[in-house]
């Protein structure tokens, strides 16, 4: 017994060493916003606020389509030391609501004990980003014209959503304004995180489809960062999509197309990819599998009731040769209708795609770059800086079709 315990540590010592390890891997480029932290007393007000206003849409019962009124509805809440300001409640209430985000799961992850984290890339916006514990979601500080600008194009922009329900357009979940008096005032939203869940994510990319200024060095001189590289450093590389390219390319057209009516620019596909394990791979090729999936996939809103039963088979699957479903097959009208596609069995799935051998996380961010007389100005003076050179500002219909194309160069 003594020498076994000479020997070494225990299994279950190696295991815990091993664990901490990895989660101080999982936490670089967030840190922890604890009571030491600037903005600690900032987040505690948030998840007071966000606590009372999540908790006034779960005492209301919820349309499924929100009336034209909603959209413009604002309420404000007072706290002792700030007010919250909630912007369009029951319209955010209902599209957290079709993406399968209860209020309970919504108000644990953003209002819990467990502090907030603050997010440190190389990203050049001034905006504070802030991500909650579990990373699920992200807050993020925005200027009054931004959020102006998202609250008057709301109402299309929840059309396009409810169009094309598997768009891979940045999911927002929240508009909100804290105010603390003689302090500050701010807006903020919440998104979905595209990288969600990241435990096996350690590259992420940033792609506008331009080259000027699209080169991130690797190395972070040992800053405790998440480094976001950019468009040429993917240069040599594919999204290895398989049989979901065609899908793909088509949504990413279709998002481009929205923001291009929008008369906006420069925003990026945020991109990552971690293998598929080998449980993930055998598995999604299932019977079992592919009815989890097809539900998933179907607006269960619009699905018949058991009394109800359904007129058109919910799946309609072929066996290839060893005995695999063909995904392909387990189609419907309403995949064809609203571009839907086959989601895996994952959490946050529409912003995933699984490819023969990769799990890609997909999302498209920043779309609040609107293509106004400034933006006019500085296309003509990096026209002359750099001519024959591909930059980002440019007018919507050229980024649209640059960005398209990019897109379709580079998936296979």
């Amino acid at each position: 017994m003594e020498d076994r315990k000479a020997a070494g540590p225990s299994r279950a010592a190696r295991r815990g060493r091993w664990w901490r390890l990895r989660q101080r891997w999982r936490m670089v480029g967030v840190f922890e916003i604890n009571p030491e932290h600037e903005f600690y007393q900032l987040t505690s007000m948030i998840k007071e606020g966000m606590h009372s206003s999540i908790q006034t849409t779960m005492d209301t019962s919820g349309q499924d389509t929100p009336a034209a009124e909603q959209f413009a509805a604002e309420e404000t809440q007072t706290h002792e030391g700030f007010q919250m300001q909630t912007f369009a409640a029951s319209v955010f209430a209902q599209q957290r609501r079709s993406l399968d985000i209860t209020e309970e799961e919504y108000m644990n992850s953003l209002c819990s004990d467990q502090c907030y984290l603050q997010f440190v890339s190389n990203s050049k916006s001034k905006a504070n980003f802030f991500v909650t514990n579990d990373k699920r979601f992200f807050l993020k500080t925005q200027s009054k014209r931004e959020v102006s600008f998202l609250l008057s194009n709301l109402q299309a922009y929840m059309a396009h959503l409810e169009k094309y329900p598997h768009s891979l357009m940045v999911k927002f979940l929240g508009v909100h304004r804290i105010v603390i008096p003689n302090q500050i005032k701010k807006y903020f939203i919440v998104m979905q995180s595209v990288f969600y869940p990241d435990d096996r994510i350690n590259i992420r990319y940033d792609i506008k489809g331009c080259e000027v200024g699209r080169w991130t060095n690797p190395d972070t001189g040992g800053k405790q960062i998440i480094q976001v590289l950019k468009d040429n450093n993917f240069e040599g590389k594919t999204i290895a999509l398989g049989q979901e390219k065609s899908w793909f390319a088509h949504q990413v057209k279709v998002d481009a197309a929205f923001l291009q009516e929008l008369n906006v620019l420069d925003y990026s596909l945020l991109l990552a990819q971690q293998p598929l394990h080998r449980d993930e791979l055998d598995g999604k090729h299932s019977l079992a599998n592919l009815v989890i999936r097809t539900t998933k996939s179907l607006d269960l809103e619009d699905s018949p009731t058991g009394s109800d039963p359904p007129t058109v088979p919910l799946l309609k699957e072929t066996l290839g040769e060893e005995g695999s479903v063909q995904p392909q097959a387990a189609a419907g009208e309403g995949f064809h209708e609203h571009h839907r596609r086959l989601l895996p069995n994952c959490k946050n799935s529409n912003q995933v795609i699984d490819g023969p051998e990769q799990r890609y996380f997909v999302g498209i961010i920043d779309i609040f770059t609107v293509y106004g007389w400034k933006k006019r100005l500085e296309n003509m003076w990096k026209s002359l800086r750099y001519p024959g050179r591909a930059f980002s500002t440019v007018s919507p219909a050229k980024y649209s079709r640059r960005f398209c194309q990019w897109i379709q160069d580079h998936s296979q």
